[in-house]
């Protein structure tokens, strides 16, 4: 989507001590400003509509307390990794009903009982031995669930993710759950300061989308493109995305600098 004459974008990955801690409600309110600006202006460049792309504000690793501070300053859908933890913060948050959650980390099939339980959203469906373990647990909680399949554009052996090649045939079977609300694609890019390496991510993702939305089966939606994190996301938005999850510039650096939480072999917790 970008042009030769647009100024390059570049990523801000593992700048670790960018991004200070929102530590009140006011901090909060600047940071979603401040996001929103960027997402503003990077879809400015490209002629998109701002409205177009929405915030998930990540909240994974952070305390409570931080989470509430976020709820006040307006956020009402927040992101977690671990369905565990998600799941202990929504149990501890119960007094905020109007709190939505969405998981976007990979789900172990043992843990589909906890996500069917509570998530609004879920961004990593890769197999087929998830999709029936989730369709299990919301049959019997007589819940749906939005969901994402995460496509592996990096190539990158550490990565969860189907292979490009592998989610048209991945969508074909999707009819079969009915609990099951597909939305669209994710994918975590290359964790790269090469900005280039990363957009090419981007474009893999958004390719993919249209060509499988010509042939998508009844009922599948192929509409959403999630993609992007705080230090690409604006990339992202270049490259169609719709929904962006970003988490340091909102609620400041986690304990550890990116590459610590990022997928590397034999360790392939999603980003």
């Amino acid at each position: 989507m970008t042009t030769d004459n647009q100024p390059a974008t570049d990523t801000l990955h593992d700048q670790h001590g960018r991004w200070p801690q929102a530590e009140s409600v006011e901090d909060f309110r600047h940071n979603l400003a401040a996001v929103q600006a960027r997402i503003a202006a990077a879809c400015q460049r490209v002629g998109r509509d701002p409205a177009s792309v929405r915030l998930l504000p990540v909240s994974k690793t952070k305390p409570e307390a931080s989470l509430r501070l976020a709820y006040a300053a307006g956020c009402r859908i927040l992101g977690e990794n671990k369905s565990q933890e998600a799941y202990g913060k929504w149990e501890a948050m119960q007094d905020l009903p109007d709190l939505q959650w969405s998981v976007i980390g990979h789900l172990q099939t043992n843990k589909a009982k906890l996500v069917a339980r509570f998530a609004t959203e879920f961004q990593a469906l890769d197999s087929l031995r998830v999709a029936e373990a989730l369709e299990r647990r919301l049959q019997a909680e007589g819940r749906g669930l939005d969901v994402f399949v995460q496509v592996n554009t990096s190539g990158e052996a550490s990565k969860y993710g189907l292979a490009p090649n592998e989610v048209a045939a991945f969508v074909r079977t999707l009819p079969a759950f009915s609990a099951l609300r597909v939305r669209g694609l994710m994918t975590l890019a290359l964790f790269s300061a090469e900005a280039e390496q990363v957009r090419q991510c981007f474009v893999r993702l958004r390719g993919l989308r249209d060509q499988l939305r010509q042939q998508a089966p009844s009922g599948v939606s192929l509409d959403e493109l999630s993609m992007g994190m705080s230090g690409d996301y604006e990339i992202a938005i270049e490259e169609g995305a719709t929904v962006v999850r970003v988490g340091q510039a909102i609620f400041g650096a986690r304990a550890m600098p990116d590459s610590h939480y990022w997928p590397v072999a034999g360790d392939r917790a999603a980003g």
